[in-house]
């Protein structure tokens, strides 16, 4: 079996950095194949803290390219996808037992220029970084950090008495999974092959192309390589492409716990521990609150990531150091994991190892380029970083395009949700208040294309629980790649906190009964 298209790039990888690329490529004219071995988004793109942010405690590495990249597409992607990206604001108390990891470059310099300072994050050191992280974007849409008075402003309430002061400053979430669907759905509508579910088995390399043999034997022809596998990275290297190369991956593993909601307020908490690392306390899916993260290294990208049960304490315990009311086991409802294929740059540590990106490109024969670390909130300029890579080899593609392009979905301002709420439930009247939000914030301007021309609740089909229906799961099947449950209440949506077991096997059967 084979397809005789000469594909001009085919991608190795359906996360993130790799349907990136593709809609950025396609986009430009060259004629994309991609393969992903399970469900879009399934490993690390599924797994982050679902932030859109610069990075702050990047800054304390001397990452200052990195973190200046970020902040500006903050902005950027906000304004391309306002229905799964949203500003939120960061409290981050403040109190005199805060201190740098030992190993952090600025941790380093001070200690050497004020020793009696003994590695404390003092108030004016953190202002001076709040300033930098304003200022080095050109923040245009999201407003300054400002000091707060926790005796008095009601974010200090579920704080422990001993914090009176925090500093509040802006970021911005994002729905990571649904990223990933909507560069895979661009992609694809404007010509892309996608191909979730399709394993790679092997690439061979000839001088002018690339013959890639798939799982079930089917086989490709591209002028290029992308090998954007993720954890898998370096696997892909050695084993499927058999490329001569030192280059490597580190696997660093990034645990999170789910609550029920510990604030009556919509902003999150930053907080700092003494032992130097930061976690955040987020609001999540309106009745719970998202704790994480954690970094520790991870074996082996094969071995699935769980949180272990030292995580899990450790993170309770960081929070119960800020809260009046202290959170146990019992409390936390899901927990998740994912890996982060960092480039092995040899740190010392898990957290101090980079976040930033490499990306190596070999042209001793047909070419390939390799995809090394990355964060979520810089995806969309990887991919532009990677194909000005490629110019040399496709001189003809177009230049770049996709800064300010909506996402499917995300042709709407920034402020408009609340209007297309409005709008969603008159033209259908059924919809409650959550419903209708939960849709816009899910599909944005699409979510019409989703409830159809339905008069009633009946008309949506069967209604599985939690507002999940058989209209909203014919369209993650025809629209969204999405093949089974967890794929739709776990990615699509994280409708799993809410629905039983027999409700997900409901789903499970529906797709069972309903294959394309």
């Amino acid at each position: 079996m084979a397809d005789d298209t000469l594909y001009d790039l085919f991608i190795i990888g359906g996360g993130v950095n790799g349907c990136g690329i593709a809609r950025d490529a396609q986009g430009r004219g060259l004629n994309v194949a991609l393969a992903e071995m399970n469900d879009l988004g399934w490993a690390t793109s599924s797994s982050s803290t679902k932030l859109f942010h610069g990075g702050l405690r990047y800054l304390e590495f001397f990452e200052f390219r990195l973190v200046k990249e970020a902040l500006i597409e903050r902005e950027i992607l906000l304004s391309a996808m306002p229905h799964i990206s949203w500003p939120m604001r960061f409290v981050l108390p403040f109190h005199r037992d805060m201190r740098f990891e030992g190993n952090t470059p600025t941790s380093k310099l001070l200690s050497f220029v004020m020793p009696w300072m003994k590695g404390r994050r003092t108030s004016w050191l953190i202002r001076v970084g709040l300033f930098l992280y304003d200022n080095m974007g050109g923040r245009k849409l999201l407003p300054a950090t400002k000091t707060v008075d926790l005796k008095t402003d009601p974010v200090g309430a579920p704080l422990d008495d001993r914090f009176a002061k925090a500093f509040e400053y802006s970021d911005c979430w994002i729905e990571d999974s649904r990223l990933v669907i909507l560069n895979a759905r661009d992609a694809q509508a404007r010509g892309a092959n996608i191909m979730p579910r399709t394993k790679v088995l092997s690439a061979d390399r000839f001088d002018d192309h690339w013959k890639v043999t798939v799982e079930g034997g089917q086989v490709y022809h591209a002028k290029c390589l992308v090998n954007a596998g993720g954890p898998w990275v370096e696997d892909i290297i050695r084993g499927t492409i058999r490329q001569n190369t030192t280059e490597g991956v580190r696997l660093v593993r990034g645990s999170h716990i789910v609550t029920k909601r510990l604030f009556n307020h919509d902003k999150c908490y930053f907080f700092q521990g003494e032992d130097g690392r930061i976690i955040f306390a987020i609001p999540y899916e309106t009745d719970f609150t998202l704790i994480g993260t954690t970094d520790a290294d991870h074996d082996s990208a094969d071995t699935r990531p769980q949180i272990s049960d030292g995580e899990r304490d450790y993170l309770i315990n960081f929070v119960n150091g800020y809260v009046k009311q202290d959170i146990t086991k019992e409390d936390v409802v899901w927990t998740y994991a994912g890996v982060r294929p960092l480039y092995d740059d040899g740190a010392t540590s898990a957290t101090a190892a980079t976040r930033d990106y490499v990306l190596s490109l070999d042209e001793t024969a047909a070419p390939v380029l390799n995809i090394f670390g990355g964060k979520i909130t810089t995806y969309r300029k990887l991919a532009k970083h990677a194909l000005a890579k490629l110019t040399d080899i496709f001189p003809k593609m177009s230049g770049d395009w996709t800064a300010g392009v909506p996402m499917p979905g995300g042709d709407f301002p920034v402020n408009g949700v609340q209007d297309l709420v409005t709008d969603l439930q008159t033209a259908y009247p059924f919809l409650d208040d959550r419903w209708a939000l939960r849709m816009i914030r899910a599909y944005g301007t699409e979510a019409r294309d989703v409830l159809g021309d339905a008069k009633t609740i009946d008309d949506l089909g069967t209604d599985f629980g939690a507002t999940l229906t058989e209209a909203e799961l014919r369209w993650m099947r025809d629209a969204e790649f999405a093949t089974c449950a967890e794929d739709a209440v776990w990615r699509r949506t994280k409708l799993g906190l809410r629905l039983s077991a027999e409700q997900v096997s409901a789903i499970d059967a529906w797709f069972v009964d309903n294959q394309l």
